[in-house]
């Protein structure tokens, strides 16, 4: 006898109701900007009234915190359906890619991953556990391109930093920056292969 699971309706329906919640959020921080998010905007976008959402998150901060969470899901997906190249120079330009095409298509989530655009936000222990997976990610990338060294990756995380900030602060939805990833990755591998060109293998 096959006993089927006892479904959880009233938990689905919480769920469905937070992820009603924070698509509303993502909207309208979207339209006006992170820092114009309110309780009563979002309450209003999903039909209710304001002390409902209590029921759900208990502050604006809250629903910052699982934005903030929900964007670094986004990028850890996106970053494990890749097919990574064997060849060095071709993973990293594909992880560039990755990282400054993702942060540049929404700016309201780059700013909220990366920038400090609401001032006393600070994401939750397990919000943040996931924004340094996507950190910890990012090294293995560069570990299996021969680069272990944390200068090595601070430097190429800084150029991949700054692709995206001109790129959303100057040209939002453009491309401006975005064409110009496989020539930043070149120069920068150039250098850094440059620097133990007898110790290090060329890719």
């Amino acid at each position: 006898m096959i006993v089927e699971p006892v479904r959880d309706r009233r938990a689905e329906r919480h769920q469905a109701t937070r992820t009603e919640i924070l698509e509303a959020a993502w909207e309208l921080a979207r339209a006006h900007g992170l820092a114009a998010l309110t309780l009563r905007d979002v309450a209003t976008k999903i039909g209710t009234r304001p002390p409902s959402l209590y029921w759900y998150f208990h502050s604006k901060h809250a629903i910052y915190d699982a934005m903030f969470a929900d964007a670094n899901r986004q990028l850890l997906e996106r970053i494990a359906k890749q097919a990574w190249p064997d060849d060095p120079r071709e993973a990293m330009r594909l992880l560039a890619h990755v990282v400054v095409e993702f942060s540049t298509a929404d700016v309201a989530r780059y700013q909220l991953m990366f920038q400090r655009t609401i001032p006393d936000f600070e994401p939750s222990a397990e919000s943040y556990a996931l924004a340094l997976e996507v950190l910890e990610q990012g090294r293995q990338r560069f570990h299996a391109a021969g680069l272990a060294d944390p200068a090595d990756f601070d430097l190429g995380a800084a150029v991949m930093a700054g692709l995206s900030a001109q790129q959303t602060a100057n040209e939002p939805g453009g491309d401006r920056w975005v064409r110009l990833v496989d020539d930043a990755v070149d120069m920068y591998l150039d250098h850094v292969f440059s620097k133990t060109a007898g110790g290090r293998r060329q890719p």
